[in-house]
């Protein structure tokens, strides 16, 4: 699945000429948390509900920094610092390094960009223009709507059990020479011995995931501390 699959389409945008207070008011009428800033349709920044915080006219600014931060800190950055929390122009508040994906870029890639930046969406551009937005909603939704896919045909067991073998041999906790897998009429039967039953339930999990598995019958056996060789 790409982000072209679960992106919207018309997104919501501001110039950055636009006011904080216009902006603040398309948030709350349109319950989104931040907007893209477009200049000739390209995304010049973001504006986030965290952006419009600590600002003097709401009387959220009595939050300070520590003094010696304070101290620490050039007279530029604390001007460019008032001008962030005092300016009613978007161009002065947003966040101009803005986290961008293409319609191509899968939804795995773009959850993991989310997990790492921190953020709660990612505009998608092409061809250096605005096209679309994806959120965390618009996983979920994503997400929820695989089950209504049509079925795909049905891989044999063969080809299941092999998938399943070539994945434990690509985790580091797995030990696959300690693992017995079978599969009959999509079934997997898990024989063989885990160090822990963290090592159990990932085995257990990576079969279930596995394309073209109908169900696991786990019959994995935790080996007894007393009995284990420390290297």
């Amino acid at each position: 699945m790409k982000a072209s699959d679960v992106m919207v389409p018309n997104v919501i945008t501001v110039s950055p000429d636009a006011s904080v207070q216009e902006v603040a008011e398309l948030l709350l009428r349109h319950r989104i948390s931040a907007v893209p800033v477009v200049a000739d349709g390209e995304v010049v920044g973001i504006v986030s509900e965290g952006d419009l915080i600590n600002r003097p006219e709401t009387q959220t600014s009595h939050y300070r920094t520590p003094w010696w931060l304070d101290a620490l800190a050039s007279n530029e950055t604390l001007a460019a610092e008032y001008v962030r929390s005092h300016s009613r122009k978007v161009e002065d508040v947003m966040t101009r390094a803005v986290i961008t994906a293409t319609p191509d870029t899968t939804v795995a890639q773009i959850a993991a960009l989310l997990e790492k930046n921190r953020i709660k969406r990612v505009p998608i551009v092409q061809n250096g223009k605005l096209v679309g937005i994806v959120s965390r909603a618009n996983l979920l939704q994503g997400l929820a709507s695989l089950g209504n896919r049509a079925p795909q045909a049905q891989p044999d067991d063969s080809a299941i059990r092999d998938k399943i073998m070539s994945r434990l041999k690509n985790q580091r906790w797995a030990r696959p020479a300690l693992i017995s897998v079978t599969v009959t009429d999509g079934t997997v039967e898990l024989w063989g011995i885990v160090e822990t039953q963290a090592e159990h339930k990932a085995i257990k999990v990576l079969a279930e995931v596995t394309p073209g598995v109908r169900a696991v019958n786990d019959n994995l056996i935790i080996r007894p501390a007393a009995s284990r060789t420390w290297m």
